[in-house]
């Protein structure tokens, strides 16, 4: 099935890595054997402690910066340990909510989880900022809501800061995953001539309908994972770190003793400073309260005043695209809905782009093609890919850079070929649509229903689940994304499957099903997974789609950003409500991938009425039985986007 094997890690690896790393410098002063940033990478060079001359730089200074408003900004800098008084260069910049460093005990530079990372940025050329996002960490403020304005004008003036230092050559490059891809995406629309290239990873392109209410279905699992995440970090608890590496017992009491909580500056040497910065934390907005208010797209966020397009990076697309700054996004078929915004972006703004899909977890630390093992080393390796990211910021922010600009192109990962390819254009040439309908006897075949008959009936079962490693918990942590065998799932889902394959299929691209359905309910959430089922009967998860069928109008609007499939707005004055016994057609676009279906297996749809362990339940209590037609007068059908042989 592979043309090549990658190593498998030990399930214990990830979690363990940070915690014997550090604990053993700490007591040994050794660094126990392990893939960390600094030993994988070429770029990293030998770490170790030295006497730095006393006419250089601080390799490290922990400090505040103050806002327009008197807010004080905690921010880390990080400078080669060989740049001298009169040298510059240019600064990377990442900006979080989820602490820049950890407070360790008895600190030291070298001990600190980011000194890996600045290694890497150092030895390559460039100082390090780290921003901890006012309202969060060590500095002072509100986080009224995420992204706020205020918070991504703190971004422009630090940038202010950093090319006022004597060391800065006037030129930065932002990056981050996740909320700090948010944070970058958003830094690139304030048109600061200082800032030249970005790299948002990860990140949600569009928070309603790529994570938090995907489908317009509310996501309840991760929106109370991640509030309850940020009250802790917000009231300084070191628990958070055993909770997000999955730590217990003595092993995470050992990682409490040394580790006091979020980084303060360094003129805070009794904590008083960071003390009354926490006294804010008490007006932060509790994200999953707020989300209590949302069922549409326009409604409000809880008290805020705003709603989620709000802080959503599509919303400035005429800014971003203004800039002209260039985007290197990185995103993943198996991660929540990152590749559908990144693909989204791509075609919505007009920037120099470079986009890199593959199939990894959130992060990109860890293959997660259902078709792999568990817990094997991403492709290409992390080392590589902050390689590739260097390059794109030696592109624009080195004085005496050769590179060439890039151009605009996809680079996508094909599971089971495990092939990288390279497009122009969205979708990639020769795709072409292939029409798949719901057939008698749970059939999937390509001939079209020829009689006004054909139904079948199925009772919903609220304990399906797609597991607790699934697609939407990695977000939450980036732990790795698995799939099992779905046989035995499937059998709780009405499915449809299709005779073995006469040859090898390729689908690339958004599948979109529309399907008729009347329920007994007045309220229902559709799921729709595609799989593949090889010759020994094993079901593979491909990939889903999902929609609440309050949301099921399709919208004659242009949509705010490139959609694929039909538009569904989410807004208030598109709700349909359910009606019982009412035939309803629903048609949606699955998340994207790229896989090949080899010959001999077969395809199928699975559909459920719940995804127990991650989403809300619609109705809220009660039974609900779906009738599904496939006949000539409603012919269900899947379209999948099939490559053609070249």
């Amino acid at each position: 099935m592979n043309t090549h094997r990658r190593r498998c890690k030990p399930r214990w690896y990830r979690p363990l890595l940070f915690t014997l790393s550090l604990i053993f410098t700490l007591i040994f002063g050794l660094e126990p054997g392990g893939e960390t940033w600094a030993k994988v990478s070429p770029l990293s060079g030998v770490i170790g402690i030295e006497n730095l001359d006393s006419s250089r730089y601080p390799i490290n200074q922990a400090l505040y910066v103050t806002m327009r408003d008197g807010v004080k900004v905690a921010i880390d800098i990080w400078l080669p340990k060989q740049l001298n008084p009169g040298e510059k260069i240019p600064t990377l910049m990442r900006m979080d909510r989820y602490w820049r460093s950890l407070g360790i005990m008895g600190y030291f530079p070298e001990f600190d989880p980011n000194y890996p990372e600045a290694q890497l940025a150092n030895n390559a050329g460039y100082a390090l900022v780290l921003v901890d996002a006012r309202g969060t960490g060590s500095s002072f403020g509100t986080q009224i809501y995420p992204w706020s304005p205020d918070e991504i004008q703190d971004y422009g003036e630090i940038v202010d800061w950093i090319i006022a230092q004597p060391w800065s050559n006037g030129k930065v490059g932002s990056y981050g995953t996740s909320y700090a891809g948010n944070a970058t995406e958003f830094l690139g629309r304030l048109n600061h001539p200082a800032v030249q290239a970005i790299a948002p990873r990860f990140n949600d392109f569009d928070p309603y309908t790529q994570l938090a209410f995907p489908g317009g279905i509310f996501n309840e699992w991760f929106v109370r994972r991640w509030s309850e995440n940020n009250r802790q970090l917000d009231a300084n608890d070191a628990n958070f770190v055993c909770l997000m590496e999955q730590l217990e017992g003595a092993i995470c009491d050992a990682m409490k003793v040394v580790i006091t909580g979020a980084k303060p500056v360094d003129a805070d040497r009794d904590g008083t400073l960071q003390a009354e910065a926490l006294r804010d934390r008490t007006a932060n907005l509790d994200v999953y309260q707020a989300a209590q208010t949302i069922t549409y797209r326009d409604d409000r966020y809880g008290t805020t005043g705003v709603t989620l397009p709000a802080f959503s990076p599509y919303r400035f697309q005429e800014e971003i695209s203004q800039s002209q700054i260039p985007i290197f996004s990185i995103a993943s078929w198996l991660d929540a809905g990152t590749a559908n915004g990144a693909i989204s972006r791509f075609l919505t703004y007009r920037n120099p782009q470079k986009v890199v899909i593959g199939a990894w977890n959130h992060g990109g630390t860890e293959d997660a093609s259902p078709y792999q093992p568990a817990d094997l080393s991403p492709d290409p390796p992390l080392y590589e890919q902050i390689e590739e990211l260097l390059e794109f910021f030696d592109t624009y922010l080195k004085d005496d850079s050769s590179r060439p600009p890039i151009t605009r192109e996809i680079r996508y990962y094909t599971m089971v070929e495990d092939q990288w390819k390279t497009t122009p254009v969205w979708p990639p040439q020769g795709i072409v649509s292939q029409s798949w309908y719901f057939g008698e006897d749970n059939s999937l075949t390509q001939s079209a229903p020829q009689t006004e008959a054909g139904r079948d009936e199925y009772a919903v079962n609220f304990e399906a689940t797609t597991g607790t490693h699934n697609r939407w918990h990695t977000k939450a942590g980036g732990k790795d994304v698995i799939y099992n065998n779905r046989a035995r799932e499937d059998q709780k889902l009405l499915t449809y499957t299709s005779n073995p394959l006469f040859e090898a299929m390729e689908i690339t691209g958004h599948p979109v099903v529309t399907f008729y359905v009347s329920s007994t309910v007045d309220d229902g959430a559709f799921y729709v997974y595609l799989e593949d089922i090889d010759e020994q009967g094993d079901v593979i998860y491909v990939t889903e789609g999902q929609l609440r069928s309050l949301h099921r109008q399709i919208s004659p609007n242009n949509p705010p950003y490139a959609v694929f499939g039909p538009y569904h707005s989410f807004a208030r004055q598109d709700g349909q409500p359910q009606v019982p016994g009412e035939i309803m057609e629903l048609s949606f676009d699955l998340l994207p991938t790229s896989v090949l279906i080899q010959k001999g297996h077969r395809l199928r749809l699975a559909i459920a009425g719940h995804d127990a362990d991650t989403f809300a339940r619609y109705p809220a209590q009660g039974n609900a039985t779906l009738t599904l037609y496939r006949n000539a007068i409603y012919p269900s059908h899947i379209d999948l986007p099939i490559m053609t042989p070249k």
